[in-house]
């Protein structure tokens, strides 16, 4: 673990030392802050001392926010052929690709932890639920992360970032739409499948205060599978 630790610091410290990190921190922020905020369906307009608003307009900040920092994680490496060094080091494939996912969705905590004063805020403004605060980020935080370990597979299978964007982004559009468009079409065990390997089926519960087993394991499992897939796709290389 000592050592996925490492590849952790690593690659937070490279965000920060160029401006990708701030541009995205800067973009996420803005973009979701003006959506809960300032925006004809925000705060005030619901009159309720609740960020059900903020975790709305977050679960499509993050669609787009997450593929932009996972797409350079192996793509860039595989490009410069930094990867070829690190696979020669006393280092597996399980660590580095554990390590990575560290990085990632530490950045993402960052950004969310960024969000705090809203928390603040609006507690001041009213009695707000801070039992359905707390789902709503535990439910942002489980939802990045399988997000994450999408990106992370899709960054392994080429060596150019715009490709490892796009196919993260496709991949997003499958969970996040097409299986619930679909799924709420059909009846029957079909359409309850699909709609089961919908993202927003299991984060829109946990938004809304309830912490459901199944939709914990659902997440769980999605990044498991993500994670697992890569390593695999890394371990061809050698």
């Amino acid at each position: 673990m000592r050592e996925s630790w490492i590849i952790a610091r690593k690659e937070l410290n490279s965000f920060f030392d160029s401006l990708v990190a701030y541009i995205l921190l800067i973009a996420f922020l803005g973009f979701s802050g003006f959506f809960t905020w300032l925006w004809g369906s925000d705060v005030f307009y619901h009159k309720q001392a609740s960020l059900n608003t903020f975790f709305n307009v977050a679960l499509w900040s993050l669609f787009f926010f997450i593929p932009a920092i996972t797409m350079r994680q192996f793509a860039e490496e595989k490009k410069s052929g930094t990867i070829e060094l690190l696979l020669t080091k006393r280092l597996t494939d399980r660590q580095l690709v554990i390590g990575k996912y560290l990085a990632c969705i530490l950045l993402v905590a960052i950004a969310l932890a960024f969000t705090l004063p809203y928390y603040v805020s609006i507690a001041r403004l009213g009695n707000i639920d801070h039992g359905s605060t707390i789902t709503g980020y535990l439910g942002l935080l489980l939802m990045s992360s399988a997000y994450v370990s999408i990106g992370l597979l899709a960054s392994s299978l080429t060596n150019n970032q715009i490709v490892a964007f796009l196919m993260a982004l496709l991949a997003g559009v499958v969970f996040q739409f097409i299986l619930g468009s679909v799924g709420s079409g059909q009846t029957g065990w079909i359409g309850s499948l699909l709609m089961d390997l919908s993202i927003p089926h299991h984060y829109d519960s946990m938004s809304r205060g309830v912490i459901d087993t199944k939709d914990v394991l659902y997440f769980l499992a999605l990044t498991f599978l993500g994670l697992m897939l890569t390593e695999v796709v890394i371990s061809k290389r050698k």
